[in-house]
Parts: structure tokens; C-alpha cells; sequence
């Protein structure tokens, strides 16, 4: 439950903090305020980043000091820094789903898209019930969810083999088949964002 919610946590911070966010203030014209002074678009995205994982870390601490002193969850201090580190890389690596919801969706409607689209997969990922005790089908379609992947790898943190293959009903794949969908999924959909504020940018002009 630790890690399942942890995960549920971090990449709800990131679909809403970059998603939502980012999405109202297209809708109120701050790219536009902020490409007529000196400051660089960077710095303020930059910004951004770092109050996400300022909070992601919040999230992951206090979850973790709840399932220590009431769950009486028991990890080594290796395993509670790896843990901690993983669920934080979440907030970075998922933050591209959550640019390319600000940019390709209307402004008003990234609310309702960005859940439309984190409950969802929060669910088939197996971060609210193991996917073992749920329909093959959804264990299927799991496979092909970067966060399913990204839970797998936070899993393994703490997790014995047979209690990870047990929660996602499937057989243990290597560790790089899950970075390599977590991965590629983020760079895929940062080079969709860059693509569409590109695009947005050059209509701004025109």
C-alpha cells in the first residue's frame, strides 16, 4: 500500500501540477506576458520543477512516517532511500504526460482531461487494487501503461520477487524493459509538448 499510493501520489502531482497548472495560465496569456520580457521561459519551468519535487518529497515522507509508526512497515535504510528516490523520479518523469495535456488540450478542459486520464490509469496500473485479484484484460492492457512500469520498478524497491509478480499478476520482466517504457514514454511525450508549444507559438505570431 506504501508503494502503490506513493505512486498514485507522485504522478497525480505531476499529471495536475504540470497538466492543470500549466493549462490555466496558457488560458490567462502568461507565455505570452512571459516572451515580451527577459526572463527565460527555462528558469520559470525550472521553478516549477523543483516546487514538484519539493512536494513529492513532502508526499513520500510523510507517507513514509505513517506507514512506519502506524503500518509498522520495517525497510532497511538502503531500502527506504531507494524507495524515496524512485516515487521522487516519478514527479520529473511523468511531468512530460502532464505538459503535453497543458498544451494539446483547451485551457478550461485540461481539468477534466487530466483526470479523465490519471484515474484511469492509476487503476489498470494496479496502484489502487493488485492487478492479480482484477480481469486478465486489465493486467493486459497494463503492459502497455508507463505507470504500471514505473510502479513495477518502485515495487521492487522493497518487495520480494513473488510478492511483486503476485500484486501484478503477471511474470517478472527485467528491470530495463520497465526503464525503457517509463523512459521513452517521458521523452516521447516531451518531444510531443515541444512540437505543440512550438506550434502554439508560431500561431501567436501569425
Amino acid at each position: 500500500m506504501l508503494v502503490s499510493f506513493g505512486c498514485y501520489g507522485v504522478v497525480s502531482l505531476a499529471i495536475f501540477t504540470f497538466g492543470e497548472d500549466v493549462a490555466k495560465e496558457r488560458g490567462r496569456g502568461w507565455p505570452r506576458t512571459l516572451a515580451a520580457t527577459p526572463f527565460p521561459v527555462w528558469v520559470h519551468l525550472t521553478g516549477k520543477a523543483a516546487s514538484a519535487v519539493v512536494h513529492a518529497v513532502a508526499i513520500v515522507v510523510v507517507m513514509s512516517a505513517v506507514a512506519a509508526t502506524l503500518g509498522g512497515v520495517r525497510l532497511t535504510a538502503a531500502q527506504w532511500l531507494t524507495l524515496g528516490a524512485t516515487l521522487t523520479s516519478g514527479v520529473l518523469l511523468f511531468s512530460t504526460l502532464g505538459f503535453a495535456i497543458a498544451y494539446l488540450a483547451r485551457p478550461r478542459a485540461a481539468t477534466v482531461i487530466a483526470n479523465l486520464v490519471f484515474l484511469p490509469l492509476s487503476f489498470a496500473s494496479g496502484f489502487l487494487f493488485p492487478l492479480g485479484e482484477l480481469p486478465d484484460v486489465v493486467g493486459r492492457v497494463a503492459q502497455w501503461l508507463p505507470t504500471y512500469h514505473f510502479g513495477q520498478l518502485a515495487y521492487r524497491t522493497v518487495m520480494p520477487a513473488e510478492d511483486v509478480a503476485f500484486w501484478s499478476g503477471r511474470a517478472l520482466e527485467p528491470v530495463w524493459v520497465h526503464l525503457a517504457a517509463v523512459v521513452g514514454t517521458a521523452l516521447l511525450l516531451g518531444a510531443v509538448t515541444v512540437w505543440a508549444a512550438r506550434r502554439e507559438a508560431v500561431t501567436r505570431r501569425g
